[in-house]
């Protein structure tokens, strides 16, 4: 299963992000700072008025200042568990993937920031929906989940009934889309899934709020998945 998940996640970066692959990996290395990378001093922490998709991202913002570097999500990564090359690869990837769709107008950074106040703009085709256009949650959207495909189980979802949510949300070609949606669930019924092999509603709401990453984080603390 933890080599699955290795594959899943290489083959998603590489797939959704291949034309970034020249950039360097040493970025991921780089030690976070109170200044950002540019030598502005950095903005305060996010307000607690957050969106929903900011909170999500916001594990990943290591210091808090609002824009999350390469070295950041390489922190974040192996907080969770993984290992120094996936966390490498996953750094430089997902930071390449995001910076310029988060920094709209900006000129793009060889340095790879992600700003997590506009990471809507980051969103993927082919999702729940349950984030809107602007990052907020849309209860009834996650509720239409359950109703709709928690046919053994009204809290909790078998791993082929969240296969089945995510070939129900394909958009026509949309291949990357599709492509990232089926990682992301993979992932999450990986690492959420308990001793039954169910995601639970309650673990489901975590991953959209980010807060489930804060838990996993206590679990995996000291152990590599790969």
């Amino acid at each position: 299963m933890r080599s699955s998940l290795s594959y899943s996640l290489v083959l998603y970066f590489i797939v959704t992000n291949l034309q970034c692959f020249h950039l360097s990996f040493s970025i991921a290395y780089e030690i976070p700072s109170t200044k950002n990378y540019e030598g502005i001093l950095a903005e305060s922490p996010i307000a607690t008025d957050q969106t929903v998709l900011q909170k999500h991202v916001a594990f990943f913002d290591r210091n808090h200042d609002g824009i999350i570097y390469p070295n950041e999500t390489f922190e974040a990564f192996r907080a969770l568990g993984f290992g120094v090359i996936l966390s490498t690869v996953a750094a430089n990837f997902i930071n390449a993937g995001l910076s310029q769709s988060t920094r709209p107008g900006k000129s793009p950074s060889i340095l790879l920031p992600i700003e997590v106040k506009n990471i809507q703009l980051g969103k993927h085709g082919s999702d729940t929906g349950v984030y809107d256009t602007e990052g907020r949650f849309v209860a009834s959207k996650f509720e239409e989940i359950f109703k709709k495909h928690a046919k053994k189980n009204s809290n909790a979802l078998t791993f082929d009934e969240l296969m089945e949510l995510v070939k129900s949300n394909r958009a026509p070609k949309d291949y990357k889309g599709w492509l990232a949606s089926y990682v992301e669930f993979k992932i999450l019924h990986l690492l959420a899934k308990d001793k039954d092999g169910l995601l639970t509603k309650e673990s489901f709401r975590g991953v959209y709020d980010g807060s489930l990453f804060i838990q996993k984080e206590k679990e995996y603390s000291g152990k590599k998945i790969v």
